[in-house]
């Protein structure tokens, strides 16, 4: 990563994707923006930029204002986007003069003279230039005069940056640590240089390296002990961080902020010490002499080295406080996709889950193989052939875990996949269902088929995604990187509370597989729910290779499965006319499958049909348990139509010619 610190000595960018912000923590929330920055600039061979200001803002607008409390220094912050793989941080210095910029000139002479940028990525709310005349339709306006488009952060994920700012300073201010490392997505910093002390501490056998915090407004976190690690010259090292002002030491009564590094034996005064803090061990107390503090400091030496220890024993730290996760895979003769993508889903990141693969009767000695090669991966053997639904259903009573995670087995996932997607289920308790974005293992640059960017549902009850119109797939540009509600999420790689799962009963196992997912989001969405996609997370889907495309088969599910669905869960008022439409629309694929010459697909459709009708009067009974399950579980008194179109896609694709989801 490239840092500059000075306008006027900037390279000229190529293809430059530009955020501006203060991205004060580089928290969980600024992760997912960052991601979206990187993303779209790989997607235009372009370079990622961050612009931030130092000293803050509000420092130089507001000179008098001593409550600001910042998670962050400027060298914390630059490792933290160079962590997160920034090609670029522009630190520009906030001066009374670059304030007094009319939102015309923070245009023309800042962000085009300097960096020429293709796209600007920002939030809705973001105000610019003096007395904040600038707003991001003025910087979409000027983008046609000044060639650069701008992409808009979703209102949702500027609230939920917000949030995560006011939690993270209030958990500091608490001394809840692990809290607010978990949702920073790493452990909170405090940096500074060793200064001389009082040398108290070699006295009593702890020998400690005082800091001076040279930020003023660096948020300190409450007096007491807390395990850390210590970073000096490239070396890491386990320490234990006393913040307070030492009451057991009537003569030094002023604050004091000292660390004890374990293992070590070096001068290091005036050199520069990061420290992350990891947990909370005690608060401050007074003792009745300097043996009795001795004592403690043993003892708290004893807490805080366990606690590290711990930690590598089993790597990333922070997230050990982090919900247990079951990644179950279904398999059917799918011991060469096992082979192929299983190792990537154990390379997860994540440190709390589970891989399980539920064998469903698979002729291919699935089972042997896994128990020669994948011996730490737990399996089920459910012995027969029951069909995705009902395949899952089988499995998943008899696994117990707050989050579960149905992948297909010839997905290979990215390492940090898992991440993104439970940190927003936890942030947000009416987030029932979530989906990775999806692309094409074949084709890493394209949407995949299954899910692509997020699930859609038209008037009608056809499904569409974001980034795929029936057979039609984009090319993904990042125009879908955005967190987004959806109407359903994709069973190929589809995060699902278990307890919302079981309380709606799971898939109906009469769909035997196709559409199952739609039926039970759409399940989740009646009872108030949000179906989400979280794009930051990516998996790459060979597609077909558990259940083939255009085949009759998948023709045979998809047509009597979406009938199913509708009956079962669109209003009542609207039932009387959209399933006499839904059959003559079928009649109408059945001539469009006539004039390519497939009849065995016209046999598939009045298949379906035949099937449909004699369990009509079953799913009617299925219709009226299931708003039961759905009444019992609600969080709202109304269902969440978000993402359902009011329009119909197949008039948009046959009678319009749109292919892409952006031009509806």
């Amino acid at each position: 990563m490239r840092v500059f610190n000075d306008l006027n000595d900037l390279p000229k960018f190529h293809n430059a994707v530009v955020t501006i912000g203060s991205f004060d923590g580089v928290h969980c929330g600024h992760q997912e923006i960052l991601e979206q920055l990187k993303s779209l600039a790989n997607s235009i061979n372009g370079e990622s930029i961050v612009i931030t200001f130092h000293p803050h803002p509000r420092l130089i607008v507001y000179p008098n204002d001593n409550s600001l409390q910042l998670i962050n220094s400027i060298d914390e912050k630059v490792a933290l986007m160079e962590k997160y793989g920034i090609d670029n941080l522009v630190v520009v210095p906030f001066t009374v003069a670059f304030s007094q910029q009319s939102a015309d000139e923070y245009i023309a002479k800042f962000l085009v003279d300097k960096f020429h940028p293709s796209y600007i990525v920002i939030g809705y709310d973001h105000r610019f230039g003096l007395n904040r005349q600038g707003d991001i339709n003025y910087l979409k306006w000027h983008g046609e005069t000044y060639n650069y488009k701008v992409k808009e952060i979703e209102k949702q994920e500027v609230a939920d940056i917000a949030v995560s700012s006011t939690k993270i300073r209030n958990a500091l201010n608490d001394g809840n640590i692990s809290t607010a490392n978990h949702l920073l997505g790493h452990y909170f910093m405090l940096t500074g240089t060793v200064e001389h002390g009082n040398k108290i501490g070699n006295q009593l056998g702890f020998p400690t390296a005082n800091l001076k915090i040279n930020q003023k407004h660096k948020l300190i976190p409450p007096y007491g002990i807390y395990a850390v690690y210590v970073n000096h010259k490239g070396q890491r090292y386990g320490g234990m961080l006393y913040i307070g002002d030492r009451p057991t030491l009537h003569e030094y009564s002023n604050q004091t902020i000292e660390v004890n590094i374990f293992d070590f034996d070096k001068e290091i005064y005036g050199d520069k010490l990061q420290l992350e803090l990891i947990s909370h061990i005690r608060d401050d107390q007074e003792f009745n002499d300097l043996q009795a503090l001795k004592d403690q400091l043993e003892q708290d030496r004893h807490d805080a080295q366990a606690v590290i220890s711990q930690l590598q024993e089993k790597p990333a730290a922070i997230e050990q406080s982090r919900p247990l996760t079951a990644i179950v895979i279904l398999n059917y003769n799918g011991k060469d996709y096992l082979q192929q993508f299983l190792p990537s889903v154990l390379a997860s990141t994540y440190s709390n889950y589970e891989v399980i693969v539920a064998d469903n009767g698979s002729t291919d000695e699935s089972l042997a193989f896994m128990a020669k090669h994948f011996p730490q991966v737990k399996t089920i053997d459910l012995k027969a052939n029951h069909g995705f639904a009902q395949g899952y259903n089988l499995a998943l009573q008899q696994i117990d875990a707050p989050y579960y995670v149905l992948l297909n087995s010839d997905v290979e996932v990215s390492p940090g996949w898992i991440e993104p997607i439970i940190e927003l289920m936890e942030r947000d308790a009416s987030v029932g269902a979530c989906q990775p974005k999806i692309l094409s293992y074949h084709q890493k640059e394209s949407f995949e088929y299954a899910g692509a960017s997020g699930g859609w549902l038209d008037n009608l009850g056809y499904p569409f995604c974001r980034g795929r119109i029936f057979a039609v797939t984009e090319k993904d540009e990042g125009q879908y990187d955005d967190l987004q509600e959806i109407f359903w999420a994709s069973g190929a790689a589809l995060f699902i509370r278990s307890q919302l799962y079981h309380s709606l009963e799971g898939f109906d196992a009469d769909y035997f597989a196709h559409s199952e997912e739609i039926d039970l989001c759409w399940r989740i969405k009646r009872a108030g729910y949000k179906v989400m996609v979280r794009p930051r997370s990516v998996v790459y889907h060979v597609g077909g290779g558990t259940l083939t495309y255009n085949t009759p088969r998948k023709t045979f599910l998809n047509f009597r499965n979406s009938l199913y669905t509708i009956l079962k869960n669109e209003e009542k008022s609207r039932l009387l006319w959209i399933i006499p439409l839904r059959l003559l629309l079928d009649a109408l694929a059945a001539a469009l499958f006539l004039s390519q010459g497939k009849f065995r697909h016209i046999v598939a459709i009045v298949k379906a049909h035949w099937s449909f009708f004699p369990n009509f009067k079953n799913m009617l009974h299925k219709r009226r348990h299931m708003k039961e399950l759905v009444q019992k579980v609600s969080i709202s008194t109304e269902p969440n139509l978000t993402a359902r179109y009011k329009g119909s896609i197949v008039w948009q694709y046959y009678a319009r010619g749109l292919r892409h989801f952006k031009n509806l």
